[in-house]
């Protein structure tokens, strides 16, 4: 179970590194991913950030998104432990 666990917090990075590219569409898309992975690990504080940095991505405020980016970068490395 672990494993698995691991598994899908790599998966939420990698798709987080990759909003460094793409259409707006494809960025949405997979933070929308992240946020709904992390609701299903019950991790619904994270998932609210989630959705919050897409709400600022959605308004054009790009600090704010890549501050909501990084900070999620960094809580979800640490569900590892």
């Amino acid at each position: 179970m672990k494993t698995a666990t691991a598994a899908r917090i790599d998966v939420m990075l990698s798709t987080l590194n990759a909003t460094d590219v793409g259409t707006l569409d494809s960025i949405r898309e997979k933070l929308r991913m992240v946020e709904e992975e992390l609701r299903e690990m019950e991790e619904s504080e994270l998932a609210d950030r989630a959705a919050a940095t897409l709400a600022a991505l959605a308004r054009g405020d790009i600090a704010e998104w890549k501050r909501g980016r990084a900070f999620l970068q960094s809580k979800i490395g640490h569900l590892r432990s």
